[in-house]
């Protein structure tokens, strides 16, 4: 087969023996919560989705402000298929973000950052707010009148920051105000700062949840240590297999997406245009914005947005070091505190995303 004589011929150039032992040889637990396995390669999947369309986008997008809407209204009125990728690539975002969070989730509650996973837990939350910092950049591209009052509003958040809050105000809008400046600095972060970052931990990540190998949950670990067998599948081709027909249903809902709901582009960003009614963020900050709103001015005699900010950044903090608070988990037991602090975190993006938009 003309297969077989490729691998043959590369196989005798750059020694293909140590993938030839992975393949043969690497397994993947077998257990009823098996299917959150599949979260980490559909992540996987939706960035690349990302970086194709991102990759043809660019082919005609023009990063100013005289430009730049004009250019996305070429992409989706005058390029063949160009309003289908810009669709995907739109919805793509959104679910890499939403899939992205139930992956984190989903490891969080089976305790698998545990000993020796912690290095894979930082990377893969830090991955979640690289996501996070692609949807906030590229959401301001198409210089709408949305995207531009909603980037006011979310760099304005950073002036809350105590001693440093101009500072970053100005950093990220590259003045004082939203402009042209600010839309060259969030595409240079979005097509080349970020993706370098990004490459280089994703490749840790992998690197490391195939050096690992996949975790069980706490209840099979320990019937394990029990005496009791680990059901184990190959991973080629049987774990590869299902990984791929997950890939395809997500495809399809894309595709779905893309073509029955197409993603609007609205009228042009006017910096002198009055602020449109119910001006929220993307929805993956839309829980952090409206409880931000509820805050009263001043608490105890400080800032209530400072304090709020300060609250979610130790949150953020406290997520990225969860493996070293949780020490009941590598003794192979659960921690209540924590699970509920999991539940409580679930609960309130969820309510508060779904207050944010029936309060808009």
């Amino acid at each position: 087969m003309l297969t077989e004589r490729v691998i043959n011929w590369l196989d005798e150039r750059i020694d293909l023996t140590g993938i030839r032992h992975f393949i043969a040889e690497k397994t993947v637990p077998v257990h009823a919560h098996k299917v959150w396995y599949y979260m980490g390669g559909m992540t996987l999947f939706l960035l690349i989705v990302q970086v194709v369309t991102g990759i043809l986008l660019l082919l005609y997008y023009r990063p100013s402000a005289e430009e730049a809407y004009e250019s996305v209204q070429f992409i989706v009125s005058q390029v063949q298929f160009g309003w289908l990728i810009r669709n995907v690539h739109s919805w793509s975002a959104n679910l890499l973000i939403l899939v992205a969070f139930v992956h984190m989730f989903s490891t969080f509650f089976m305790r698998a950052y545990r000993k020796p996973r912690e290095i894979t837990w930082i990377s893969g939350v830090l991955l979640l707010f690289l996501m996070m910092t692609f949807g906030f950049s590229g959401y301001l591209l198409p210089w709408n009148e949305l995207a531009f009052f909603a980037t006011k509003v979310g760099t304005g958040i950073a002036g809350a920051v105590p001693f440093v809050g101009d500072f970053l105000v100005r950093f990220l809008r590259g003045g004082d105000d939203v402009t042209g400046a600010t839309l060259t600095r969030f595409y240079g972060l979005h097509v080349a700062v970020l993706p370098m970052v990004m490459t280089g931990l994703l490749m840790i990540h992998l690197l490391l949840v195939q050096r690992q190998g996949m975790s069980v949950p706490l209840g099979v670990e320990r019937a394990v240590r029990n005496g009791q067998p680990l059901k184990q599948m190959p991973f080629f081709p049987n774990y590869v297999l299902r990984d791929v027909l997950a890939w395809y249903v997500g495809l399809a809902l894309l595709a779905a997406l893309a073509l029955f709901y197409p993603w609007e582009l609205g009228t042009k960003a006017d910096a002198f245009a009055p602020v449109p009614a119910g001006i929220r963020p993307e929805w993956y900050f839309l829980a952090m914005f409206q409880a931000l709103k509820l805050l009263p001015a001043h608490i105890l005699g400080f800032e209530g947005e400072m304090l709020g900010v300060l609250g979610f950044s130790a949150a953020a903090g406290l997520l990225l070091f969860v493996p070293f608070l949780d020490r009941r988990a590598s003794e192979g037991k659960a921690n209540r505190l924590l699970t509920v602090a999991g539940v409580l975190a679930v609960v309130y993006l969820v309510v508060f995303t779904i207050y944010g938009y029936v309060a808009a």
